[in-house]
């Protein structure tokens, strides 16, 4: 058996997967988010510490765990976990979507070797600058500053002892030369950090440490559990959905919102606001387009109309043409295309007819018209997606994912039952790392079925998309 850990944003998530990569079982435990002023993001990582404990308890209750080999690490991406000598926590972590360093993040951009190194945009959320904004705002901290690590490599160091990295999430910290695949001492110095302050780096499909004996025998498992490099998120549920061989992709209607693609080349295109990372598998890339709000956003309108999401997307009928109300899903800033951390929502074209179900549909519309940004710059690289695997949340919403198939002007094809998401991928990977096996250990899903774009509407959802596209222009720098 396999174990798959995701640590992400709301929540940790285990999985158990045998052999067969049958789901034997799983458990979830809850995580929270402060944001003690606008535009910060953070979390205690004591708390990803209890929310582990607490999953992999149920999860070891709920089956009982034989002969488990290795356990996988997936995790949010980008986050400033900062350590001193003692491995003690410094300060809470700033998360993903944390856009206080947006002016730091700016200054590195401006350098030239910082794009020529990375292949990437300097963006906000990056760990890079927020070690900057800590230089410059908390100076006490910064120089108590030992080790820097992501938040899965703090579960990590836990479980194991060690502190490692991938390839994968370091590519977003902005200290990588991903098309070399190792630390750059030259960003590294910009920094005021050395290789001394990073965890070692390994592939996400080979193994990263062996699982604390203690740990082991408080869940009940044998010895010598190896735990693997793990992944981003990301590149994880690429692992996950089987998108490890060039032009396999997928759109992710998570938190955040993903287009994500592989490549067998390092191809970056920073100005187009792409993301280009390495992959959790060796001498494989990815890139991406991220937009910071995608069922944030339709949590977030939820809250404010205080019903269940289920409730008002699954009132709205068949799809049905844009209407004159525009949304900009930009709740805390956007990274693909606009790299625009001061962006934030809007709501355009409201009247007097503007009811619920009209708002409804202009949020979901707006993420989708976020999602076609992001699939016009990926494209704008070279990068030819025909059709896209749709999983996460979202996913549960026939009307989304009708829009968004429409908006895109793409099919949509949906796995069959099952979480294909960063648990799973973790635990494919753990399973490569005891294997010592490959890309063949991640085939794709089956398929249940396909969302094809509505032909009748495609040039309705284009001329809305103008419209949001026209939208945020007028409005920037205003918002």
């Amino acid at each position: 058996m396999y174990i798959g850990l995701d640590l992400g944003t709301s929540g940790v998530k285990a999985a158990l997967v045998d052999e067969d990569e049958t789901v034997l079982a799983e458990a979830t435990a809850p995580l929270t988010v402060a944001r003690p002023h606008p535009g910060w993001s953070e979390q205690s990582p004591a708390d990803w510490l209890s929310a582990t404990e607490a999953a992999l308890t149920e999860l070891t209750r709920a089956h009982a765990p034989r002969d488990v080999r290795a356990i996988g690490l997936s995790g949010q991406m980008h986050g400033a976990t900062l350590l001193d000598r003692a491995r003690d926590v410094l300060r809470p972590c700033m998360l993903w979507n944390d856009t206080r360093a947006h002016v730091e993040a700016a200054a590195m951009d401006a350098r030239p070797e910082w794009r020529r190194i990375t292949g990437n945009i300097v963006f906000p959320g990056f760990t890079a600058p927020k070690l900057e904004w800590v230089r410059r705002h908390e100076p006490e901290i910064f120089s108590r500053v030992d080790t820097v690590l992501l938040p899965k490599d703090y579960l990590r160091l836990w479980l194991t002892g060690d502190a490692v990295s991938d390839m994968s999430d370091a590519s977003g910290t902005g200290w990588l030369d991903v098309g070399a695949r190792d630390w750059s001492d030259e960003l590294l110095a910009a920094s005021g950090l050395s290789r001394d302050n990073m965890p070692a780096l390994v592939e996400g499909s080979a193994p990263a440490g062996r699982l604390r004996e203690d740990l082991a025998r408080r869940w009940g498992l044998g010895a010598d559990v190896i735990v693997a490099g793990g992944g981003g998120d990301n590149a994880a549920s690429g692992v996950g959905v089987g998108a490890v061989a060039p032009g396999r992709g997928f759109v992710s209607l998570g938190t955040s919102g993903v287009i994500f693609a592989a490549s067998d080349g390092f191809q970056p295109d920073p100005g187009s606001a792409v993301h280009t990372f390495c992959h959790a598998l060796p001498d494989l890339w990815h890139q991406m387009g991220v937009i910071l709000s995608c069922t944030d956003a339709v949590n977030w309108f939820a809250g404010i109309m205080g019903r269940e999401v289920a409730d008002l997307t699954g009132s709205l009928g068949p799809l049905r043409a844009p209407g004159d109300v525009v949304f900009l899903p930009y709740l805390g800033g956007e990274r693909t295309p606009h790299n625009d951390a001061a962006a934030r929502g809007v709501f355009a074209g409201l009247g007097h007819a503007t009811d619920r179900a009209a708002l409804t549909r202009a949020v979901l519309e707006g993420v989708c018209h976020a999602f076609r940004d992001n699939l016009e710059a990926l494209r704008a690289t070279g990068t030819q997606i025909d059709s896209l695997l749709a999983v996460g949340g979202g996913t549960r919403s026939e009307y989304w994912l009708r829009a968004l198939a429409t908006a895109l002007d793409m099919p949509l094809d949906l796995p069959v039952a099952g979480d294909f998401g960063g648990a799973f991928g973790a635990a494919r990977l753990a399973r490569m790392a005891a294997a010592q096996g490959g890309a063949s250990l991640a085939p794709p899903p089956r398929i249940a079925r396909t969302i094809a774009p509505d032909p009748a509407l495609t040039g309705a959802f284009a001329e809305a998309h103008r419209r949001y596209r026209a939208t945020y222009s007028a409005l920037r720098g205003i918002t």
